[in-house]
C-alpha cells in the first residue's frame, strides 16, 4: 500500500500528523495531487479544499494558503488555517466576502489585502458548500 507521511501545522498547532495514499494540495496557480515517491517540492499554497485518502477513506481539511514541502515520502505543509471542511462556518464567509467586496482599496498594499480577503471568503463558501452546509 502506497505510504506519505502528512504534517499540517499552523501557527497554534500541529493540526494534522498521519499517513496517506494520496493527498491533494490547492496551491496557488492551480491543484497538485500527491503519490508515492513524488519528486521534491516545494510550493505556494492556495485557499481551498485539501484532500487526503487513507485506505478507501477521505479526509477534508480547508487550507488557508502557506507553503508546502515534499521530500522522501514526506509532506509538510505550513498554514494560516486548517480545519475540516464540515467545520468551516458559511455564514461568517459570506459576511466576510461581503465586507471585503465593499471594502475601499486606494493603495496597492490595500487592493492586495482586499483580493485576499475576497479570494479567502470564495475558498470557505466554496468548501462549505461541497461538504453540505
Amino acid at each position: 500500500m502506497p505510504s506519505i507521511q502528512c504534517i499540517v501545522v499552523t501557527p497554534e498547532k500541529t493540526a494534522l500528523e498521519t499517513t496517506a495514499d494520496f493527498i491533494a494540495l490547492p496551491l496557488s496557480d492551480g491543484e497538485m495531487g500527491i503519490g508515492e515517491n513524488h519528486a521534491p517540492v516545494i510550493g505556494r499554497l492556495g485557499f481551498g479544499e485539501m484532500r487526503l485518502v487513507s485506505g478507501g477513506q477521505a479526509q477534508k481539511l480547508y487550507i488557508d494558503g502557506g507553503f508546502v514541502q515534499i521530500a522522501n515520502n514526506e509532506v509538510t505543509i505550513l498554514t494560516g488555517k486548517a480545519i475540516p471542511c464540515d467545520e468551516v462556518n458559511l455564514e461568517q464567509a459570506e459576511k466576510q466576502l461581503a465586507e471585503a467586496s465593499k471594502s475601499i482599496a486606494p493603495t496597492a498594499e490595500l487592493a492586495a489585502i482586499k483580493a485576499r480577503n475576497i479570494a479567502q471568503a470564495r475558498a470557505q463558501i466554496r468548501t462549505a458548500k461541497q461538504a453540505g452546509k
